[in-house]
Parts: structure tokens; C-alpha cells; sequence
């Protein structure tokens, strides 16, 4: 069974979107990332085609936009190695680092904000620096999604794998929303790239 909804274009410029995270644990904050993409993929009406490859260790769909094909990927393994899966349908389907867009939860931006960074440093995201690391790179744009650091006493560790509070859903879910159009946006952009805005910010309704 094909793993895309679009036949392979050898004529179109290829680009990966990557969702970190914990497989079997989408709804968690450090799972954010996943929760993106699975938004970006609602957006452009491919959420329904999901498909495994055992090849690269996850699950893909392709997508066509204004002349570049989007190739959606979420690992089936830990955030910790993720980048193995990254590598691997990197190669299979032949797109260059810089072709590879990162979507990952950042704990230095409250929720409710989001940007782009454009490579560089990992800044302590474990599944960030596994990509790194496996393709020998650090040139991979990232889209940032704030989940804040934990209040009082609790862990870095319990803070990241827990839940959003029934009250932070409705933020969050603005958050995919604006977040998966803002990485649209940039992907699909060829010269107009410098003018594009680099981040944005929900507040909650009070």
C-alpha cells in the first residue's frame, strides 16, 4: 500500500515536515509538535491518509502545494532517536536538510507563543539534537511551540510529559491552528521568504 496521496513528482522540489515527539503520546506537551503537523495535514485535507513505512520508521503522507510536494512525517520512535527516522526518509525520498522543517515543543516561550528559527543550536531539545545528529546538520528550520516551564516544584520531566489543563486546551488548539499556517506559509514561500513574519502569539479569552 502507497504511503502518499500524490504520485512522487521528480519535476517538483521536495520538502519533509517532521513532528517531535513520543509516539502514543500526541497529547502531551512535548508532543506538541505532533499535534501540529497532525493540524497542518487537516489543512491540507491529506488527515485521512496516513500511511506506515516500515522503511523509515514512522508514518507519512505526501501532500502538493503551490508547486513543492510536502512530504508530512511522524517517527514511531522515542523523542530521543527520532532522528534515525528523520535520516531515513530524508534518503528514501532524496530532500537535503535544509529542505527539512522540525516542528518541536520549546519550553523558553510561554504557551500560546510560537516562531520559526531558522537552524542552528539544538537549545537542549533532546529530539532537535538526535536530528542533528543523524544528519550530520544543523542547517533544518524549526517551528517553535511554546508549552512555558513548569510552576513551584514540578519536574522539568513530569511538566513536559503531562497533559494541557482543560483550560489551556482552547489556547492550544488556536495555537495549531495559527502555528500549521504560519509553517505553510514559509515552506511554500520562495522569494518573499524575508518578508514572511517569524513567530506569533494567542492570548486567552478572558
Amino acid at each position: 500500500m502507497s504511503c502518499t496521496s500524490v504520485p512522487l513528482n521528480p519535476k517538483l522540489r521536495r520538502k519533509m515536515v517532521v513532528g517531535l515527539g513520543n509516539p502514543g503520546m500526541g497529547s502531551t506537551r512535548h508532543s506538541v509538535g505532533m499535534a501540529v503537523l497532525g493540524a497542518l495535514a487537516g489543512r491540507l485535507g491529506v488527515a485521512e491518509h496516513w500511511r506506515v513505512d516500515r522503511q523509515v520508521l514512522g508514518e507519512l503522507v505526501l501532500s502538493e502545494q503551490e508547486g513543492v510536494q510536502l512530504l508530512l512525517l511522524k517517527p514511531h520512535l522515542l523523542m530521543n532517536i527520532n532522528g534515525a527516522s528523520v535520516a531515513k526518509a530524508a534518503e528514501k525520498f532524496k530532500i537535503m536538510p535544509e529542505d527539512i522543517y522540525l516542528i518541536h515543543d520549546e519550553l523558553d516561550k510561554p504557551l500560546g507563543k510560537f516562531a520559526m528559527k531558522q537552524g542552528g543550536s539544538a537549545r537542549g531539545h533532546n529530539g532537535v539534537r538526535s536530528c542533528m545528529d543523524c544528519l550530520k546538520t544543523d542547517v533544518m528550520p524549526r517551528m517553535r511551540i511554546g508549552i512555558g516551564r513548569p510552576a513551584g516544584k514540578v519536574s522539568v520531566e513530569r511538566h513536559v510529559l503531562g497533559r494541557f489543563s482543560r483550560e489551556e486546551q482552547e489556547l492550544v488548539r488556536a495555537v495549531l491552528e495559527q502555528s500549521a499556517e504560519l509553517l505553510l506559509q514559509h515552506i511554500t514561500a520562495s522569494s518573499s521568504e524575508g518578508t514572511l513574519p517569524q513567530g506569533g502569539r494567542v492570548t486567552a479569552k478572558t
